[in-house]
């Protein structure tokens, strides 16, 4: 939790934050509420595919290894077998 900022909760920890917005309706506290701008950065669209057990605690071995995660792994693997292909059939993108 940030420390020195306001909040409506007046709690000290996520789990008191949590537990207060359980209780409580947004609607009855909006006139303490303030406007807040931010930026979002929409990343590619992700997509999930089913992987064997195995398969999937050795990518998970090897990702701890190289100290990255399984998706950034699995997707340098992908890339790489999709350029690879791409050269021995001659294809290239449009």
């Amino acid at each position: 939790m940030s420390k020195g900022k306001t909040s409506i909760s007046k709690a000290s920890s996520y789990q008191e934050t949590a537990e207060f917005w359980s209780e409580h309706d947004l609607a009855d506290f909006w006139d303490k509420t303030e406007p807040a701008e931010f930026d979002v950065e929409i990343e590619s669209e992700k997509r999930y595919y089913p992987l064997e057990c195995e398969l999937s605690h050795e990518v998970n071995k090897i990702a701890h290894k190289r100290g990255i995660s399984i998706e950034t792994l699995l997707n340098l693997w992908v890339k790489d077998k999709i350029n690879e292909l791409n050269k021995s059939l001659n294809l290239t993108k449009k």
